[in-house]
């Protein structure tokens, strides 16, 4: 009889130890996710910051590209404003696409492209980009992890019984971004 009861009161702990072991993974992953949505704010309040730079050194160049330099000025300000992932995902492909036809616009303009300030400030952004895309890839691997051990049996008793829920992805939307670039040589 003791000895039946020393069993049940053993696989009681160990079960309440499993417990707590999972809830503290999930509360380790939950906090990966939110150190690498940070980071990701961090690059685009960077990227935000060097737009209006950008802005009024092409301003100077080309006055018929007004309405490409409101556009952005516009997406800049949805950006910031955006407070879920899934606003500020679509907010950030809208931006990438307008600072894409900026660079497309630009290239009308030879002494714009030989400028000192633009040149560093392109440069500043595509160092920028280039820290926005290994932030999203942590943030979207820390985001499945967390997901993943969310649904996954028997974590998801856990889960469930502490309110945990999944989180979302950093994705792009739209599909040309995802297309590979054609590279031509002459």
């Amino acid at each position: 009889m003791l000895y039946g009861l020393l069993v049940i009161i053993g696989l009681i702990a160990l079960t309440g130890l499993w417990a707590i072991g999972v809830y503290n993974g999930l509360v380790k992953r939950k906090n990966l996710v939110a150190e690498g949505w940070s980071v990701i704010d961090t690059q685009l309040k960077r990227r935000a910051n060097l737009i209006p730079n950008l802005v009024e050194t092409v301003k100077g160049y080309g006055s018929h590209e007004k309405e490409t330099l409101e556009k952005l000025t516009e997406l800049r300000a949805k950006s910031l404003g955006a407070d879920t992932v899934e606003g500020q995902s679509a907010a950030e492909n809208a931006l990438t696409s307008a600072l894409a036809n900026l660079r497309v616009a630009v290239e009308a303009y030879p002494d714009l492209k030989a400028n000192e300030n633009f040149l560093d400030l392109q440069t500043k952004l595509d160092d920028v980009e280039d820290e926005i895309q290994m932030a999203r890839r942590y943030y979207n691997g820390t985001v499945r992890d967390l997901n993943t051990m969310i649904e996954s049996f028997p974590s998801n008793f856990v889960a469930g019984a502490f309110s945990f829920s999944k989180a979302a992805f950093f994705e792009i939307e739209n599909s040309k971004d995802r297309a590979v670039p054609a590279v031509t040589f002459n």
